[in-house]
Formats: structure tokens, C-alpha cells, sequence
């Protein structure tokens, strides 16, 4: 059986078997064994937010901890840098690819070609659409979006208007987002209890381009209470805008529990941010890629379409974090120091005791 044949099994559970079993000689995948080190392939979107360069430090500490090398590749959001990276790491000959899409429909050329040289591709946090993806490893993107809008909804006390501003439209997630929060916003939207004032999305989730966009939706004089930015680089660039406009007092969402992000939470700016904690994805994905380089089973917790299968899923659970949960989220968790979130705030809380 070759490494296109997948046995996928969904429990009531809506487990999913993986069981991938290589009868193919004479390709890169196929002569993994004891005398060869497994070298695992990372190709990520980007390293210029904090964000991503955590997931490649625990992703890499992970796979060496397993005994695995890893070959990391950034495109700086360039999707022709992206596919020449992963044309290098298929030439180089590694076991296992992970791919952090700039864009998820672009990215389906570099997953065909991954799999015609007898590779096995995990999408990481982002899906790759439209193609013979064998596995899956992100959070649940619909939750997010759903826990944005109901803090939002529950903090305007169910009425209120507002300014949506979403993710890079080349990223799958960006939609999932927009979709979760539809789920709670569109009846309220009908019934006239919110009202958009103003929604655009936000190019390569630059937070210059968000900025933009709340400039534009301060310009049309409009009144809002609150905006819903899809993550803490977006809802960075709406408080900037508004700050320089010397606007105060409106509700703004995020998403990452970015250091910078908990600060402007700890001092009042932004409201809540969305915590997913990228230490279990970033490990427990580093476990699948070595197990699927050793042609182990996998167990997967979900399975989300893709536009060409039905792919299977490991999906995190997210915590929404507020001023009043800082400490028993972030902190609590080692992901962010007491001392970097609170260094300048007035009255911080208690310092918890080692």
C-alpha cells in the first residue's frame, strides 16, 4: 500500500485512525529505519511574529528530544518562496513535511508534489485546501472566532455597534474565524440589536493594514462601541488608530495571548485576548511527524474538510483571557512571565508564589 492509501476510521467520538502501512521502494519516505536519522521538514509562513517563532522553538526542541533533526524554512509571506522552500526540503530528502500555509489554496502544488516523492504533509494551524492532505494539527478556528463575539456581544450588554476587522483573506483561519463569530453575530445582526459599521479584511494580518482600516471606519464619523479584531496584531493596529485619534473606552478583541497583547490587556487597552496554547500544538505535532516518519498510527480527535477529502484532525481546545484571568491563564501556564505582563502597570495584582 502506498502512502496515498489512508485507512480513516471515525468513532462516535469522532476519533480518527490513521494507519499508514509503505510498500514503496525507492524513494526518500520509504528508507526511514534504524542506520537513518529521521529529519522532519518545516516550512512556515513567516517568522516575524512572536508568535510563529515560539511555534518553531517548540517544535524543533520536540523533534531533537525524539531523536529527530528538523529543516526549517521561512517565505516571509511569499508564496513563491514558499513553494521553492518546499521544493528544497523534498530535494534534501526529509521524512515528513509540515507546511504553515501563507496561502491554503496556493499550498495544495507543494503538498501533490510532497506526496509524489512519498511524503506524508501535515497541515500546521492553517489548512491546505484542495488536496491529499494526510493530517491536520490546529486549534478549533470556529471556537475562537464564536469566544470573540460572545465576549464582545456580552460586554455591549447585546446591542451596540461595532467594526469587524478580519484576517488575511489567503488564510483559511481567517475565515473560520469570521465564521464563528457569524454564528453568534448574525442573529443579533438581523434582529437589529448590532449593527457593522464598518468591516474590511486585513492583508498578511499586517497590524499597519489594520490600522488602516479602523482609520477608515473612525473617518465615516460613525459612533461604535466596540471592534473585533481577529488577533492581537490586528486589534495592536486598531488601538493604535484610535489612540492617535485620542478615542478611549472601546471594547477590542485579539487572539495569540501575545506579550504585547497582555500588556494592553493588564493596562486597559484591549479588552480579552484568545489563548491557544501553541505549546501542545507545536509539541504534539512534532510527535505526529516523527510517528508518521516511523510509519506509527496516529490518533486524531476530529476530521475537517478540506475541499477534495475529509481530512484527519487534532484540534486544541483555546481559553479566552481577560484582565481578571491573566495570572490563571498565561501566566500559570509559563507561556508569559508575571514580571514581562505587568512591568510598568499601576497596581498590578499579587505576584503568585512559586
Amino acid at each position: 500500500m502506498s502512502l496515498r492509501n489512508i485507512l480513516l476510521v471515525i468513532s462516535l467520538a469522532l476519533s480518527v485512525l490513521i494507519g499508514m502501512v509503505l510498500a514503496r521502494s525507492g524513494n526518500a519516505a520509504a528508507t526511514t529505519g534504524p542506520g537513518r536519522k529521521i529529519t522532519i521538514g518545516l516550512s512556515l509562513d513567516t517568522l516575524k511574529e512572536e508568535r510563529w517563532q515560539g511555534d518553531r522553538d517548540r517544535f524543533v526542541a520536540r523533534c531533537r528530544d525524539l531523536g529527530a533533526d528538523v529543516s526549517v524554512q521561512a517565505a516571509n509571506s511569499d508564496d513563491s518562496v514558499q513553494m521553492q522552500n518546499v521544493e528544497g526540503l523534498i530535494s534534501s530528502r526529509i521524512d515528513v513535511l509540515v507546511i504553515v500555509p501563507h496561502d491554503g489554496k496556493a499550498m495544495a502544488k507543494a503538498v501533490e508534489k510532497a506526496k509524489a516523492a512519498g511524503i506524508p504533509v501535515i497541515a500546521y494551524d492553517r489548512m491546505i485546501r484542495d488536496c491529499d492532505l494526510d493530517l491536520y494539527c490546529s486549534f478549533d478556528n470556529l471556537e475562537v472566532g464564536r469566544e470573540q463575539a460572545r465576549f464582545l456581544v456580552k460586554q455591549l450588554g447585546g446591542k451596540g455597534s461595532i467594526v469587524r476587522i478580519y484576517g488575511a483573506p489567503t488564510d483559511n483561519n481567517a475565515k473560520l474565524y469570521k465564521a464563528g463569530q457569524d454564528e453568534i453575530l448574525e442573529p443579533l445582526i438581523k434582529a437589529g440589536a448590532i449593527t457593522v459599521v464598518h468591516e474590511d479584511w486585513t492583508e498578511d494580518w499586517k497590524p499597519e493594514n489594520a490600522k488602516k482600516i479602523m482609520s477608515a471606519a473612525i473617518t465615516k464619523g460613525v459612533q461604535f462601541g466596540a471592534v473585533l479584531a481577529s488577533n492581537d496584531g490586528t486589534a495592536g493596529g486598531a488601538i493604535q488608530a484610535l489612540s492617535e485619534e485620542k478615542i478611549s473606552g472601546v471594547i477590542v478583541t485579539g487572539q495569540d495571548a501575545e506579550l504585547v497583547a497582555c500588556q494592553r490587556i493588564a493596562g486597559g487597552s484591549q479588552a480579552m485576548t484568545i489563548y491557544k496554547p501553541v505549546s501542545k500544538l507545536a509539541t504534539g505535532a512534532a510527535e505526529m511527524a516523527v510517528a508518521l516518519a516511523r510509519r506509527q498510527v496516529v490518533i486524531a480527535n476530529g476530521a475537517v474538510e478540506n475541499g477534495r477529502k475529509t481530512v484527519p484532525a487534532v484540534l486544541y481546545g483555546v481559553v479566552t483571557v481577560t484582565k481578571a484571568n491573566l495570572i490563571d491563564t498565561v501566566v500559570k501556564d509559563g507561556y508569559l512571565a508575571y514580571d514581562d505582563i505587568y512591568r510598568g502597570i499601576a497596581d498590578p495584582p499579587a505576584k503568585p508564589a512559586k
